[in-house]
């Protein structure tokens, strides 16, 4: 059996569009950190301003310089010390930027002449305890992750659509003809599926990662994803969790959404006569639920959610619930990933060992 894997796995990953097309998704995660890294733009106010690695480490000082848990007399420095006054540019002091602590206050705390607004951090956060820090990094990464596991999906449905129809080119006459052709050769060619789907999810989950710490390093992972710039839409997520599990639930979702969408393309795989109808109708039935229209607080939206497209768009999971105070309603995605998974391994074999040869 080990050796049947082992020789659909060098299938999957012999492939030259397979390889082609994982170049481009660690390209692309590599050009995204770089031009969002170069693309950063921050000021301290005091005449120091910069692009690129001179923004990011006037970031971090400022950030340094108000670091921990924040309180009413923070907000009344921050207002006092980095926050402009209107009069000085004759705009709106809640949307102009210096930086991103500058800003987050700022849109919090600030009316739009640059003076306190009068509310508490109490107001605006409740009972929550906030630990603020240089966030904008990981933030960065976390959305940039969004739009390359999306893409990434698409390059799983790509690798595994081959897995079943790209023998019945006349190759099946031999393999279902086998022994163990109707057996054990289809339960190689699921677990090579899987196997595959893990192992490049893992990498291009590294590279990322790897790619953060480089540019960042490792400062506000322990910090609140609640006081950000408001152009971070991992903000809406209402619950009082760091950077650090804000990204380890996105790389378990990466890995729960690249199992669920590997279930999908199994069973089209099978059913589908050939790569390219499997690829497409894979990828259809993967991306449809994105445009269903459901209210946030019905029960439809909390089941769609759990389906494999929103793993990679993870905010709308992210949002719905928590439970027990502890986690959230997103620790769902790992039974629904493996409910996709065994009925795409049961449903795509039982079809390959059905399949008429001449």
């Amino acid at each position: 059996m080990k050796q049947l894997i082992r020789l659909e796995l060098r299938k999957i990953f012999s492939k030259r569009l397979t390889q082609l097309d994982l170049a481009m998704v660690l390209l692309l995660s590599a050009f995204l950190a770089f031009s969002t890294y170069q693309n950063k733009y921050a000021s301290d106010g005091a005449g120091n301003e910069g692009t690129g690695r001179t923004a990011v480490e006037i970031d971090k000082a400022v950030a340094a310089r108000y670091s921990g848990i924040l309180t009413d007399e923070k907000v009344q420095q921050m207002i006092s010390e980095i926050v402009p006054k209107s009069g000085e540019n004759g705009l709106n002091a809640i949307y102009i930027y210096r930086n991103t602590i500058q800003s987050a206050v700022s849109a919090r705390f600030s009316d739009i002449y640059g003076n306190w607004n009068g509310l508490r951090v109490s107001d605006v956060f409740g009972n929550e305890t906030i630990k603020i820090g240089y966030v904008d990094g990981w933030l960065s990464t976390s959305q940039n992750l969004v739009k390359i596991l999306t893409i990434f999906s698409f390059f799983i449905i790509m690798m595994i659509a081959p897995v079943f129809c790209g023998e019945y080119s006349g190759v099946d006459n031999i393999i279902l003809s086998t022994r163990y052709g109707r057996t054990k050769c289809a339960m190689a060619k699921v677990i090579a599926g899987v196997l595959a789907a893990l192992i490049t999810s893992i990498v291009v989950l590294a590279v990322n990662l790897l790619m953060a710490f480089a540019f960042y390093g490792s400062e506000g992972l322990d910090c609140s994803i609640l006081f950000a710039q408001l152009t971070y839409i991992e903000g809406s997520i209402p619950f009082n969790i760091t950077c650090g599990t804000l990204l380890a639930y996105q790389a378990i979702l990466a890995v729960t959404g690249a199992l669920g969408v590997t279930g999908i393309t199994l069973i089209f795989s099978a059913a589908c006569k050939n790569q390219m109808i499997a690829f497409v109708v894979s990828a259809a039935v993967y991306g449809l639920p994105l445009f269903f229209p459901a209210a946030e607080t019905s029960a439809l939206f909390r089941l769609a959610v759990l389906l494999p497209a929103y793993h990679a768009q993870f905010v709308s999971l992210m949002s719905v619930g928590q439970m027990s105070g502890i986690f959230l309603y997103a620790v769902w995605a790992v039974p629904a990933a493996l409910t996709f998974i065994v009925a795409g391994s049961i449903f795509s074999r039982k079809v390959f060992a059905k399949h008429q040869v001449s």
